[in-house]
């Protein structure tokens, strides 16, 4: 029985550096896990609070944090 485990193991082993070894070779690296691109950041015109874009209130050419003051306007 032991035999029968280890020659099982060893086959194991076997194909597992096999197919490492026909990875390396095809050249395909695995790829890069994906990185969350940057995002702008722009400048409360009121308070001057830096917030990404896709947050900020954009109105009158210029960028707000919150809509108090996008009513307020710029400082």
């Amino acid at each position: 029985m032991i035999k029968f485990l280890l020659l099982i193991v060893i086959g194991v082993v076997a194909w597992w550096i096999f197919r490492d070894y026909q990875r390396s070779l095809s050249g395909k690296a695995p790829p890069p896990p994906r990185a969350r691109a940057a995002e702008d950041m722009v400048k409360c015109a009121q308070c001057g609070v830096n917030l990404p874009r896709s947050e900020a209130i954009y109105s009158g050419g210029e960028f707000y944090c919150t809509p108090e003051h996008q009513q307020l306007g710029k400082k």
